[in-house]
């Protein structure tokens, strides 16, 4: 029994329980409490990513860097793993598996912890996010999946990553843009006070038109955030018979802020976007509306 108990750590239940998780916590006490029969050497080839791990691509050149230094000095710290069917999967230190890799071992040091799908989720998503640079629609991706996959409102996971709400709001505005209008933001043609003044636009191919005008004419977020309310105004008085609805604009605004998507007030009714069923079950949570 006393070795099951020590499968998740001392320690480590309680780290997860707070209301803000720091992984550089986490990792501390795994090797504090880890004995040194618990460090084990594991072949790299059975060792398989965190299944949540929201990066996709890994600079070469850091890798590269990391590579050199376990090549001269070895792997500093222990990874930390989790026991499958199959081999381990990584719960912490995939870049030193990647590099130990490339450095030419078939072995590296780790040790072993029992955590459950959440927790694993929630590490993977923490090491990117302190530690390493996600690309802004991986950041926004690794956000929605908190969100959805830990039943999170967005100023409980601001809390828990560290962020502020805003920032939150921000990113997960990314995802409303057009797939090609988020790859230009992936690739950093776009900045994110651009996409933040485009996520605002309802429409895509006016989103589209003016990604492309930003990037070839080199337009400033304050331009395009100009040329975005011109535009707006002009649109209010050639439709002088709906002004009616820019009475509620600014309850439109407000709920866009609080439900994070695209809501319509027009003929004395609410339309509010969803993507799929998962954001509408989001949506209903944050409206208090139970089965």
């Amino acid at each position: 029994m006393e070795i099951k108990k020590r499968a998740l750590g001392k320690g480590l239940e309680q780290l997860f329980n707070t209301e803000n998780l720091d992984l550089g916590s986490f990792e501390k006490s795994v090797y504090e409490t880890a004995t040194k029969e618990e460090i084990i050497e594991i072949p790299i080839d059975e060792l398989r990513p965190n299944p949540y791990q929201p990066r996709k691509v890994f600079h070469e050149e850091a890798l590269e860097e990391l590579t050199n230094s376990i090549k001269e000095h070895g792997v500093f710290q222990p990874i930390i793993v989790k026991k499958s069917i199959k081999g381990y999967e990584i719960i912490a230190g995939e870049r030193r598996v990647r590099a130990s890799k490339k450095a030419g071992l078939t072995k590296i040091p780790a040790i072993i912890r029992n955590l459950d799908d959440t927790q694993m989720m929630e590490i993977a998503l923490l090491e990117n996010l302190q530690r390493e640079n996600l690309s802004a629609v991986e950041e926004a991706v690794a956000y929605k999946t908190m969100i959805e996959k830990l039943g999170l409102t967005q100023e409980e996971l601001s809390n828990k990553v560290g962020k502020s709400r805003s920032h939150i709001t921000n990113m997960l505005g990314i995802l409303r843009l057009p797939k090609e209008v988020q790859a230009m933001v992936n690739n950093g043609e776009l900045t994110m006070g651009h996409a933040r003044t485009l996520s605002k636009l309802d429409d895509d191919e006016k989103i589209i038109q003016l990604a492309h005008d930003i990037v070839e004419n080199k337009l400033s977020v304050r331009k395009v955030e100009f040329q975005t309310e011109t535009a707006s105004k002009k649109n209010k008085v050639e439709k002088r018979p709906n002004e009616k609805r820019l009475e509620f604009k600014y309850a439109e605004e407000l709920l866009r802020e609080k439900l994070d998507t695209k809501v319509h007030i027009k003929e004395n009714k609410i339309e509010i976007s969803f993507t799929n069923v998962a954001d509408l079950n989001r949506i209903l949570d944050m409206i208090h509306i139970k089965e």
